[in-house]
């Protein structure tokens, strides 16, 4: 485990709200699109309940989703044309909700040129590390402030679990373990948009992914050119239900991570699980309490039954301090609260464009081994395309 990187990661305090300056009313504009990708994951209705959000204006391809969020959202206007509502309304924040991330690209360089100051985007990223470039460029450039809704990594309890981690709560840790939902997405599929939470919560505590090897099978037997279709939700050329993976990390920490479509009960093993000499803490995604700790060694059997315990952002075995906490990250007000609290001390937000493209890259160096066959890829990769059309 990268000791400089967990210390890096904790703050003098940790503060469960961001705080924003007093009287500052952001102007928000929010963009869908319905039948494709919709509004996300309540990327529309988060800002509702920010009492320092005002939603300027909605924007909606289709004509009935744009009606119906008007009123939802109570936005003094809407337009049929996202680059109109950037250009007439002027919103200094913008939610880019779709989950089809096939339109992330341009809307992200359209917010940008119209030069709003924050924005809040549907996660995963974007399709390749070449859009992936292109929009952190384009943000850096305009000193624009990008969030991504990885909603677990606003979790508090996340600098808590670096901390123990630091402190030996789990002795050596030897190794981290990830899946996805593991349901009729299960593969590909499973790796980009429930597989992008786990990649995000390992690199957080790995540092930076310096090598990867993979297979990617449908069906049992190895994928090929033949079994290349276009993916759903956007994502571009895609192949396989079953994925196997391995990520070296900075220090050497080893990070493996599968999924099989229909592997078993749903969502069983949707989460990551850090496993150490003397103990395995486990985070399941989107759940509350995040994260378990199992002490002892995962390796011996006990003479009694071990009991998982919880840990809080208050620490292990301890009710959780922060009132509310799961309701504050489902409906992603903490993120959309750090985003504006990111503009005003200038700092990046606690998921930023640079963490998507990371987590865009390590699934894409996923593809890119397989094409290799199974052969060890470096990062940064050197294919910025998707590997699949290069089969």
């Amino acid at each position: 485990m990268n000791r400089r990187h967990l210390l890096a990661t904790l703050p003098a305090a940790l503060a469960s709200m961001p705080a924003l300056a007093s009287g500052k009313k952001w102007r928000v504009g929010v963009i869908g699109h319905t039948g494709r990708g919709n509004y996300g994951h309540g990327l529309d209705t988060m800002w509702l309940r920010i009492p320092e959000a005002e939603i300027a204006a909605v924007a909606d391809a289709d004509a009935g989703g744009l009606e119906a969020a008007r009123k939802k959202l109570g936005a003094g206007a809407g337009y049929d044309d996202y680059r109109r509502m950037l250009e007439e309304a002027r919103p200094e924040i913008v939610a880019i909700g779709p989950r089809h991330i096939d339109q992330h690209h341009e809307m992200t360089l359209a917010c940008v040129n119209a030069g709003v100051r924050g924005i809040y985007m549907e996660k995963p990223f974007c399709r390749t590390l070449q859009e992936a470039d292109e929009m952190v460029a384009a943000c850096d450039r305009a000193g624009v402030k990008l969030a991504l809704a990885h909603r677990n990594r606003q979790h508090p309890v996340m600098q808590v679990v670096a901390k123990l981690v630091r402190e030996g709560l789990v002795g050596r840790v030897l190794e981290m373990r990830g899946r996805g939902k593991e349901d009729a997405r299960g593969g590909a599929l499973d790796l980009w948009v429930l597989g992008s939470h786990v990649l995000n919560m390992a690199a957080y505590f790995g540092g930076d992914p310096v090598a990867c090897d993979a297979v990617v099978k449908q069906d049992g037997r190895l994928v090929a050119r033949a079994d290349v279709k276009e993916g759903d939700e956007g994502i571009g050329p895609l192949a396989g239900n079953e994925v196997h993976a391995r990520f070296e990390f900075a220090d050497g920490l080893m990070f493996y991570f599968d999924s099989i479509k229909d592997a078993g009960v749903r969502e069983a093993g949707f989460g990551l699980q850090i496993i150490g000499t003397k103990g395995v803490i486990d985070f399941r995604a989107d759940k509350e309490p995040l994260v378990h700790l199992l002490p002892g060694s995962p390796f011996q059997p006990a003479a009694q039954p071990r009991q998982w315990v919880p840990i809080s952002s208050g620490g292990v075995g301890k009710p959780e301090p922060v009132a509310d906490l799961a309701r504050l990250l489902s409906s992603h007000e903490l993120a959309g609260r750090d985003l504006m609290a990111s503009i005003e001390q200038n700092r990046p937000p606690l998921c930023d464009a640079v963490q998507g493209r990371q987590t865009v890259e390590m699934i894409s160096a996923v593809f890119e081994s397989h094409r290799l066959g199974g052969q060890r890829v470096e990062f940064p990769l050197k294919t910025r395309v998707n590997p699949l059309t290069l089969l």
